[in-house]
């Protein structure tokens, strides 16, 4: 749905990888095409970013999830009706790629997220800087990170939920797919639906790509 910042092309099993141009992540984000993904947005609840992050920051962020020490709790699925699979939240301090990648994602989703408000008639408007909007959920008491990392094996699933977590709520998110589905896996797509007053929920498959994220409203 969005248009894709410059690639390079690396060859993995034998077919060529999209790979993000040498640059910082920061540089990664302010290439995107932003009106083209808030369009996306705004049409279709949904918005990809193309490849975003390198097979190598993939591939780091992937085998941290065998440790303790990136990590505040574990939550296995399956003991409380999730679905079938496992998720770790992160501690503070974060990785250091989940930090930038998020302080880098969070002005240009506060500027979606303040125009959606408006046009809702919601009064509450996001700060530019993240740091600021930290500080506005931890002086309410939700002092805590919520970036995760997910871990899938044959068979497992994800049941359809909402990640909400306090009375302070950003209302975009994104997901980004860490394995490689044309070598790693099959199937895994990712799935919104959306909930249309007297009408048929409406389905939207995301296949996802190594390195690429999609980013969704959290609840409206």
């Amino acid at each position: 749905m969005a248009a894709k910042p410059a690639t390079a092309v690396r060859k993995v099993s034998g077919q060529p990888q999209e790979q993000p141009a040498a640059s910082s992540l920061a540089e990664r984000v302010a290439a995107l095409d932003w009106a083209a993904m808030a369009s996306a947005l705004d049409r279709h609840g949904c918005a990809l970013t193309g490849p975003l992050l390198t097979v190598a920051e993939c591939e780091t962020l992937a085998a941290s999830y065998p440790a303790d020490a990136p990590f505040r709790s574990r939550v296995i699925m399956a003991r409380h009706g999730f679905g079938r699979g496992e998720y770790k939240y992160f501690a503070y301090p974060l990785p250091d790629l989940v930090l930038r990648l998020r302080t880098a994602l969070y002005p240009r989703l506060a500027a979606i997220a303040n125009r959606w408000n408006e046009a809702m008639g919601i009064a509450v408007r996001f700060p530019d800087d993240h740091g600021d909007f930290l500080k506005r959920c931890h002086q309410a008491g939700q002092p805590r990170p919520t970036p995760l990392l997910l871990q899938y094996g044959p068979g497992d699933y994800n049941c359809l939920h909402q990640d909400l977590y306090g009375e302070h709520v950003f209302p975009l998110q994104a997901t980004v797919l860490l394995s490689d589905p044309a070598a790693g896996f099959s199937g895994g797509e990712f799935v919104l639906t959306e909930q249309r007053p007297r009408m048929q929920s409406r389905a939207e498959v995301v296949p996802l790509r190594q390195g690429e994220a999609v980013i969704f409203p959290v609840h409206h």
